[in-house]
């Protein structure tokens, strides 16, 4: 494996070509179709405007209503009257967070839980056909150069995008 770091001209072309398949990944994961699909595929039902939220209160929570927002790039007021609905299908639950208990944070219930269960059983299936033709190496090497990508692109995180306990720990 080489050890060759990324320091040429040549960079801004395949930076540029990352980019573009990058847009058109999140195009694709962010059409409501999509989501239907994967509901329908899950075999659950649930309105598609509340399916990523409880995926992502499932993932990440205990979490508030202001960084579910962000992440889906809602506003904080819509956000928190779908996750009241999560609330009352069961799915979810709010609490007093422990770091500051005047944020109420989303935690996902166990109602919810088998519910994501089943969405991560359909994601395989998807995933399992769109990667049928794929070397199993190929698959891998996704895998890992993704979650080092992910995990560099959060450390290159504006500052004033961060939420303010991030903010506290860059300085």
């Amino acid at each position: 494996m080489s050890t060759k770091r990324v320091q040429n001209t040549h960079i801004g072309t395949q930076i540029r070509e990352l980019h573009g398949a990058l847009l058109e990944i999140v195009g694709v994961m962010n059409r409501p179709q999509r989501d239907e699909a994967m509901v329908r595929e899950a075999g659950i039902s649930l309105d598609r405007a509340l399916f990523p939220l409880l995926v992502l209160v499932e993932r990440l929570g205990p979490i508030g209503v202001v960084e579910l927002a962000d992440r889906v790039g809602r506003d904080y007021t819509t956000v928190s009257r779908q996750v009241a609905k999560l609330e009352g299908l069961g799915l979810v639950d709010r609490k007093e967070s422990a770091a500051d208990r005047r944020v109420r944070e989303a935690v996902v219930t166990e109602r919810g839980k088998a519910m994501t269960d089943r969405v991560d059983e359909g994601r395989e299936r998807i995933g399992r056909s769109i990667f049928a033709t794929w070397d199993e190496q190929d698959v891998t090497d996704l895998v890992r150069l993704m979650r080092k990508f992910a995990d560099d692109i959060k450390k290159d995180e504006p500052i004033d995008s961060r939420t303010p306990e991030a903010t506290r720990e860059a300085t």
